[in-house]
């Protein structure tokens, strides 16, 4: 199997207001999304969930583009990118994001993912701790909770009409893109993934997000009496209303959220966006940052 993908073009009308260009890693054509905004910026990556390419991610990733060196790459394997001969892992896309990062001159960045994308950064914590500012984690995925397939099936159909109408124009060619065996494969790979382990591990500040109707999480309530319990470094936020792809449906709250804590800001409702789902704070380790 190639690990080139098709040749290189671009899409005919761009997805958004980013820069859409190509790179090389380990010898795999990747496929990326990067800000204009200045170099010297605070380097923020966005990182795709299961199947998906970085597409979805856009809408939240625009909003914090004037604030920070935005990235959102399909990592290799996903989208529009080139594929590993052999196929990814969950450590191996960790690896794959950190090459990235090289390629791309970046040392040291905050990551910011959904799903899938969660345990990677997890992962990437782990490897290159020294290279990790802040983690955002919104709606991790993996672990038993979505054991076994069956079930986690079954919580995907449920969020699918939970989701807007119009994430299916983003998601169908995804997830047929990358095909069935790769979807067992990387199911497999993320359900066996330690998340918690790797979470409790960080010693970085962390938000972690969770949608109130997202039925591949627990309840934001049984997060929080875990979180109390245990060490962690961890700021959880709920946000009314949403679901599963948060980083789509509601990127005006989570942008609002993601700046409040990098700020070291209390988390609190965006006072500019009336009628919008409400956004409040659940759980503030000890450990962080006090708010200012």
């Amino acid at each position: 199997m190639s690990t080139k993908s098709a040749p290189r073009k671009l899409p005919r009308r761009p997805a958004s207001g980013l820069a859409e260009r190509w790179t090389t890693v380990d010898g795999i054509d990747v496929f990326y999304r990067e800000s204009v905004s200045p170099p010297d910026a605070p380097a923020m990556m966005h990182v795709h969930g299961f199947g998906l390419s970085g597409r979805y991610l856009l809408p939240t990733a625009e909003r914090l583009a004037n604030d920070f060196h935005t990235l959102v790459p399909d990592l290799p394997g996903f989208g529009r990118s080139g594929r590993a001969p052999n196929g990814l892992d969950i450590p191996d896309l960790a690896h794959a994001a950190a090459r990235f990062l090289d390629d791309r001159g970046i040392e040291k960045v905050t990551l910011v993912g959904n799903s899938m994308g969660c345990p990677v950064i997890l992962e990437f914590a782990h490897h290159y701790p020294d290279r990790i500012e802040r983690a955002v984690l919104v709606s991790p995925a993996g672990g038993v909770h979505n054991q076994p397939l069956r079930r986690a099936v079954g919580q995907l159909s449920r969020d699918g009409v939970r989701e807007p109408p119009r994430m299916v124009t983003v998601a169908a060619p995804d997830y047929l893109r990358f095909g069935v065996p790769s979807t067992v494969r990387m199911f497999r790979a993320l359900t066996q993934y330690p998340s918690l382990a790797r979470l409790l591990d960080l010693r970085i500040p962390t938000l972690v997000v969770l949608g109130e109707r997202d039925p591949l999480m627990p309840h934001h309530q049984r997060v929080r009496e875990i979180a109390e319990r245990t060490d962690n470094h961890v700021l959880l936020v709920a946000i009314e209303g949403a679901a599963h792809a948060i980083n789509f449906s509601h990127p005006g709250e989570l942008a609002h959220a993601i700046r409040l804590f990098m700020a070291d800001q209390p988390i609190v409702d965006d006072p500019d966006s009336p009628g919008h789902a409400r956004l409040w704070e659940v759980h503030r380790s000890p450990h962080l940052p006090p708010a200012s």
